[in-house]
């Protein structure tokens, strides 16, 4: 979005005289909540906007200005989307596709392509551009961390057939070698996971406790109960016990890649076949 919004904020304030801090406490808001806004990574709720306008005496300002989000997700995502987008830690666990943040352009195409009913191209170019833009929280080189916990079938169900399914792996293992993400396959051989039930994204923040976002066939759930977030992060701990180490599961997906390019290669006899119609 436009950060005309945060940046008009950030001059009240300062012109108010108020740390981040101060205006924290005199709206009854965090510092790290005021930093999001300000910086045009959130957007506030009408209570936090009607708030802020009390705190710096600028009439319903903040209130009647709040920024509009094109934005194209599901319903009952948008509330985990935000909160992605708040966190200093993620942990993904994948069991079909490859987690939304993780996501190439060509990959998020087909994975998109699968919903039924069918979406519109015009639809479909506004869920990736969407897509593209979650994944921006990536281009910070710290946070937040991520980690991403793969069902075996992840790797083996080729979205978009062999070349784009050899992109998609081949930006996961940059990103892992860079040390930007962990990466960590659970092999078929394990058997019964107890995560096998359903998606799962557990998330982090500076001020506030840890939630976890469930999703399954046309639905998702935000969990904040203290006792079912942990029992959920017991879940993922155990989980991750059993997968392959960082090194093993790059090296399979090298692998994945691996022959995921030599099927995307035309056979001697094509290559024959086309030579002749040429």
């Amino acid at each position: 979005m436009s950060n005309n919004y945060g940046d008009w904020l950030k001059e009240q304030r300062e012109a108010a005289g108020l740390t981040q801090q101060q205006l924290a406490e005199v709206a009854v808001m965090t510092r790290t909540h005021i930093a999001h806004i300000e910086a045009g990574r959130r957007v506030p709720s009408e209570e936090d906007a009607r708030r802020l306008d009390k705190a710096l005496n600028t009439g319903n300002v903040l209130s009647r200005f709040l920024p509009q989000q094109d934005v194209a997700v599901a319903d009952y995502f948008e509330a985990a989307r935000q909160l992605e987008q708040q966190a200093v830690m993620i942990r993904e666990f994948a069991l079909s596709f490859v987690p939304g943040i993780l996501q190439t352009e060509r990959y998020a195409r087909a994975v998109l392509g699968t919903s039924f009913p069918p979406v519109g191209e015009k639809e479909c170019d506004r869920l990736v551009v969407t897509r593209l833009e979650r994944s921006k929280i990536l281009d910070d080189p710290v946070t937040p961390v991520v980690w991403a916990l793969l069902d075996e079938a992840v790797l083996r169900r080729w979205m978009g057939g062999p070349g784009v399914m050899a992109e998609q792996l081949g930006h996961l293992v940059r990103l892992a070698e860079s040390g930007r993400i962990q990466v960590h396959v659970l092999p078929f051989a394990l058997g019964v996971h107890p995560l096998l039930s359903n998606m799962l994204t557990l998330l982090w923040f500076e001020d506030q406790p840890p939630v976890a976002y469930g999703e399954g066939l046309w639905m998702g759930k935000i969990h904040d109960s203290p006792s079912i977030v942990q029992e959920i992060q017991h879940r993922y701990d155990f989980a991750l016990g059993n997968a392959l180490p960082l090194k093993e599961s790059l090296a399979l997906l090298r692998a994945t890649v691996r022959d995921c390019e030599r099927h995307d290669r035309p056979s001697h006899t094509e290559r024959g076949g086309a030579e002749g119609l040429a």
